[in-house]
């Protein structure tokens, strides 16, 4: 089932078919897809500050000076839990108690390898989801939320939806953005859906950064799912999510600017970000900023856009082009088809 971000113009109400989520068929694939996100080394240390001035507070010792090398093991892993490889590696160079103490996680991080190596058939290995799985679970049981995540997956994938649920929850309990995110998603689409709690872990993970989350979060904030409904907030995710790359959410967050839902009306942020989204290859904006071009008089952008439309089953946008194609001469012909045949995609966190 095609899936849409925002209603057709024909429709009476702007917002009254705003899905929550593409979570039918295998499109939904896209948002359980963890994401590995980059970690300052810093934070840990401010993480460590944090519990050592509580830990101290208690203590009679009047002394700013902590000795995070004594920090135990399972608050040590706990911290790093969400660590991508590499801030594990730098964390391991601050002494040999922290190497000692992220030795599990820094196994975990070889499952995990292995693990996606299986699943996409990568690095001389056949697709196989029951090993991947298998190299998942060991690197969750090595206290890693990034396996935690990619199990959750696998299990969604196979049907097992409470198996899936349970490792998101895992994840997300120990701070991972993307397993709130799924987690959030998953509530979404429970039967019946549980709003209020969809909202608590998407928010969480978008005040991390998460993307998906921001725009689902959005999403929710529009329609009043789980929440009040707050246009402005809405808007205010919308444009968090489009700065960090999520297309649906650029596209959005054009139309609200251009119907002023949420924010000031602006002809110029509304083309900018319907171009973006264009480019980054969302359909619907391609269509729709093709036919700017069009009213603008640049007929042969307009139909490069168009032609891109129509190539992804946008209908509507080959009409036009056709009656645009009908005003240019053969050679213009030529020239859109071959800008539209070397086209490529901004890279974009969907």
């Amino acid at each position: 089932m095609k899936q849409r971000t925002w209603p057709d113009r024909s429709e009476c109400s702007r917002f009254a078919a705003l899905p929550l989520a593409e979570i039918n068929g295998k499109k939904d694939k896209e948002l359980h897809q963890p994401e590995v996100h980059s970690r300052k080394y810093g934070s840990l240390s401010r993480q460590i500050h944090f519990y050592t001035r509580s830990s101290s507070s208690s203590s009679s010792s009047s002394s700013d000076v902590h000795d995070f090398s004594t920090l135990p093991y399972d608050v040590l892993t706990r911290i790093a839990a969400n660590f991508t490889l590499p801030n594990l590696l730098a964390a391991s160079l601050v002494c040999r108690s922290w190497r000692d103490g992220l030795r599990p996680l820094r196994e975990a991080m070889l499952f995990l390898r292995w693990g996606k190596r299986f699943k996409h058939g990568r690095g001389g290995v056949r697709p196989n989801l029951r090993k991947a799985l298998d190299s998942f679970l060991k690197g969750a049981a090595c206290g890693s939320t990034l396996a935690m995540v990619d199990a959750g997956l696998i299990y969604w994938e196979m049907g097992k939806k409470e198996e899936g649920i349970a490792w998101y929850r895992k994840a997300a309990a120990l701070g991972d953005p993307a397993g709130q995110c799924n987690l959030g998603i998953s509530y979404l689409q429970a039967e019946p859906p549980n709003m209020k709690e969809a909202v608590k872990w998407l928010y969480q993970a978008s005040c991390a950064g998460h993307v998906r989350a921001q725009y689902q979060l959005a999403l929710c904030l529009h329609h009043g799912r789980g929440v009040d409904c707050n246009l402005p907030e809405a808007a205010r995710w919308y444009l968090k999510a489009a700065e960090g790359g999520y297309v649906r959410a650029m596209y959005n967050i054009s139309l609200c600017y251009s119907f002023g839902e949420g924010l000031v009306h602006s002809h110029r942020q509304a083309r900018k970000w319907m171009k973006r989204a264009a480019d980054h290859g969302h359909s619907k904006a391609q269509f729709e900023h093709g036919l700017g071009l069009f009213s603008e008089g640049e007929m042969m952008k307009a139909v490069v856009y168009l032609e891109l439309a129509t190539r992804a089953g946008e209908t509507a946008a080959s009409h036009v082009k056709n009656v645009i194609l009908q005003q240019l001469s053969a050679t213009s012909r030529d020239r859109v088809m071959i800008l539209a045949d070397s086209w490529r995609a901004l890279p974009s966190s969907r």
